[in-house]
């Protein structure tokens, strides 16, 4: 008989020894919109429901608590609930990292946050910061575990020492394969940090299952953990199609399918397609890729057409083992450099708070990507050897901190 599909903030909630763990404790919630029971109640109002249990604060990361926030860089202020009348501090405004005053809030931190797999979410690095302030102050943290949408795949190059960032919380891979709670293990272990630190996992997660690979599709909802995250397919293509930020194509911002498609006015999609096929088709398994056209409403190219391509992760057609997001975003760079050799692609723009390097190499942690976009003697065999070196090693390294095998 399968286990039923429970998260972490189900368990936590239906668990009598759990909450009695919490009880006569100052209890703090980090949370997003995604955050939500079973029930689709939001995490905030469902713990605040339970008897015995007092918060006495809660915290929101990049786009807010309530996911209020929709571009990179735009920040949530500190307010006061209207509801249960408690302050919210914004980790996405005046700091990134919990100060002494927030700290202080509380006794232990519960920490619930849907993640979409991919090591540039920076919710990721807000779960190291909340880590670090809570070992140095003494404090408790909670994960309540999530599901990796996209499952165990591993994919992309680590980032590189003295690369770390806001989008690169570690030596990491673009492609992770880690839950959150799995991922603190992780943090807690390489960083070596002395704190109190509980994962309530989720019972009957399936990360290899069809037809979800990480997301129990008949079990779920999916609630957008940020703005641009409207569904499973997004989440499936974002781990190269973030790579896009950093890119003047579009990447469908101010569309209805941000994340999943690509383009700029003017742009030859059909060359571009037929210049990635010829160069690494090996590379385009998994998906379907469609010309087509799109106008943002905001953002990039806002008012104008662009041409460019959807990139379709659903259905019969989709493989998920074979799907790789990364390097099929890494060759269109490439086609399009070789189609236009003077194409103006890399945007240079402060990114996540760093103004003195390029928004590609702080996505990829390092210059290794852009260079071999930019090198005419770069081949597909040149990265594929760099980044399975590191895919191998992640591999291994991230073996001791599964909580689902």
């Amino acid at each position: 008989m399968n286990t039923p599909f429970r998260t972490g903030l189900d368990r936590l909630l239906t668990d009598p020894d759990l909450v009695r763990a919490l009880a006569g404790r100052r209890v703090a919630l980090l949370a997003h919109p995604a955050s939500v029971t079973a029930h689709l109640t939001h995490a905030l109002d469902a713990l605040a429901a339970l008897p015995g249990v007092k918060l006495s604060a809660a915290f929101g990361p990049q786009h807010g608590l309530r996911g209020d926030k929709q571009d990179n860089m735009v920040e949530s202020p500190d307010y006061a609930d209207p509801v249960h009348g408690i302050p919210v501090f914004s980790l996405y405004g005046k700091v990134r990292r919990p100060t002494a005053t927030m700290m202080d809030s509380f006794d232990v931190l519960l920490v619930d946050m849907q993640d979409l797999g991919c090591r540039i979410y920076t919710f990721i690095t807000t779960l190291r910061y909340v880590l670090e302030e809570a070992a140095r102050y003494g404090k408790a943290v909670w994960v309540l575990d999530r599901p990796n949408p996209v499952g165990r795949p591993v994919e992309g190059l680590l980032l590189r020492a003295d690369w770390e960032s806001f989008v690169g919380a570690g030596p990491l891979p673009m492609r992770h394969g880690l839950t959150l709670g799995e991922l603190a293990r992780w943090f807690i272990a390489t960083l070596k940090l002395d704190v109190d630190c509980r994962i309530v996992a989720m019972t009957g997660w399936a990360p290899d299952g069809a037809p979800g690979y990480g997301w129990p599709l008949t079990e779920r909802t999916w609630v957008n953990p940020s703005p641009n995250a409207p569904n499973l397919s997004m989440a499936r293509a974002y781990a190269g199609t973030v790579m896009l930020e950093g890119a003047t194509l579009s990447e469908g911002r101010g569309t209805t399918r941000p994340l999943e498609l690509f383009g700029a006015p003017g742009l030859d999609a059909r060359a571009l397609l037929a210049e990635m096929r010829a160069l690494a088709p090996q590379w385009l398994t998994g998906c379907r890729l469609r010309e087509c056209g799109f106008e943002p409403t905001f953002h990039k190219y806002a008012g104008q057409l662009c041409t460019g391509v959807q990139i379709h992760v659903d259905v019969g057609h989709y493989e998920h083992a074979a799907f790789r997001p990364w390097r099929l975003m890494a060759l269109a760079f490439k086609a399009l450099r070789r189609l236009e050799p003077g194409y103006p692609l890399w945007r240079d723009f402060p990114y996540e708070y760093e103004r003195d390097r390029l928004a590609i190499d702080l996505i990829n942690g390092g210059p290794l990507l852009r260079e071999w976009v930019d090198d005419p003697t770069a081949t597909p065999d040149d990265l594929d050897a760099l980044a399975g070196i590191d895919e191998a090693a992640w591999r291994e390294t991230r073996k001791p901190y599964l909580l689902y095998l």
